[in-house]
């Protein structure tokens, strides 16, 4: 969608914006909760796996990391899922996994004595709950667009990356205060109370049509949006070094406030995310995606070349201002590219590409720091948003011509 043809679209009036809105919210929730869902656990496993149950490190890591492997092998299928039964299907079965998820993390807690089954039940759900994440994001990203329109994807993308990392912030602490007062149990517990309820949520909820055509080879899909998915895989790896390396970065240097430098970066990215994801509308996603790769870069080269913690707290800040609107712009090019029956699996394909940035960044970025310092690891990430600011110029040009 290019500036001349969008900006002849009339604004819509406060009123309408807010309900479009309301809308909208009301199908992200269900992203909102599997996140929720997700994080959870997410800050107790580590600890429970290796504290509690004396395994090794490794494999309180893979307690984490299987969840993301369940994820990625499923995205593909929750999209066709999406495309060829209705998105209304796949949340229901999202939301039927995090449950499932929920009551073998509580089947794991009471097996606690016996740690090797107790590690096998975990496991378990964590895989359940990456199939989960699957069906309920990728079924309500599609459900929402096709309820609210086509003009509305960028929004329904960007309202969904708010529920994305809203969901992890609020979860991970409670978490945390969860496990401390009543166990693990009551993480599972909570788990199934809130997916069950948002279950019943969804099935009283009207579902979309299914658009009747002939669907897309997934080859074929895959084929069309690969370019766009390595873009934002390699747009991402920002974020992904900084997430997992600012602690050791800021050790390193004997500076205090990693988490300050954390908290910077998520509130650049929730301001853009919440008063600019319409430029996406106004402008087209290509060119948003170059500015907003460009800004990434930015905030990268001052992190890389920070001699003082105020200078990468700065930087931070840039990198999450650059790196909001790179997942929707990038995705309203990409779901362009195939008809409307196959955007399910699109999105699906779309969004892999950075589940693998975010599962293959970690020991890529450490082996990086082990050979060259931990600055060398934001220079990683600066060619690599580089690259994928290439990516999007070829793309853009392409379609030009």
């Amino acid at each position: 969608m290019t500036a001349s043809t969008t900006s002849q679209i009339p604004a819509p009036v406060p009123d309408e914006l807010r309900s479009q809105t309301r809308n909208i919210a009301g199908y992200v929730y269900f992203t909102f909760i599997c996140y929720v869902s997700i994080g959870l656990p997410l800050a107790v496993l580590p600890p429970f796996v290796h504290l509690r149950m004396g395994y090794s490190t490794v494999l309180a890591g893979l307690a984490i990391s299987v969840q993301y492997v369940a994820t990625l092998a499923s995205r593909p299928w929750a999209g066709r899922i999406s495309d060829h039964m209705g998105a209304k299907v796949a949340v229901l079965w999202g939301m039927a996994s995090c449950t499932a998820s929920g009551a073998l993390l509580v089947a794991a807690a009471a097996m606690g004595k016996v740690h090797w089954l107790s590690f096998i039940v975990l496991i378990a759900s964590r895989l359940v709950m990456g199939v989960g994440e699957s069906l309920g994001a990728t079924g309500a990203t599609l459900w929402g667009i096709t309820a609210t329109g086509q003009e509305n994807t960028a929004r329904v993308i960007g309202m969904n990356g708010i529920s994305t990392y809203g969901g992890m912030a609020i979860a991970a602490p409670l978490g945390v205060v969860l496990d401390q007062h009543w166990g693990v149990s009551s993480i599972g517990i909570l788990t199934i109370l809130i997916c069950s309820i948002s279950f019943v949520m969804a099935w009283y909820k009207d579902p979309v049509t299914v658009e009747p055509g002939e669907h897309l080879p997934f080859a074929h899909v895959l084929g069309r949006v690969a370019p766009h998915g390595m873009a934002l895989a390699l747009g991402g790896v920002s974020y992904s070094v900084l997430a997992t390396f600012v602690t050791l970065y800021y050790a390193f240097h004997h500076w205090n406030g990693a988490a300050l430098c954390l908290t910077a970066f998520g509130v650049g990215f929730v301001f853009v995310r919440i008063f600019f994801v319409r430029s996406i509308n106004l402008f087209g996603g290509f060119p948003v995606a170059i500015a907003s790769l460009a800004v990434n870069a930015l905030g990268v080269l001052l992190l890389w070349q920070a001699v003082a913690p105020g200078m990468a707290m700065i930087g931070s800040a840039i990198a999450g201002l650059g790196f909001s609107l790179v997942f929707p712009a990038i995705g309203v090019e990409a779901v362009r590219r195939v008809p409307e029956f196959n955007r399910g699996t699109a999105l699906g394909v779309y969004t892999a590409f950075a589940d693998v940035s975010f599962f293959l960044v970690g020991p890529i970025a450490g082996a990086i720091i082990g050979f060259f310092g931990y600055a060398s690891v934001f220079l990683f990430a600066l060619v690599s948003v580089l690259g994928g600011l290439g990516i999007v110029l070829v793309l853009r040009q392409m379609r030009k011509e």
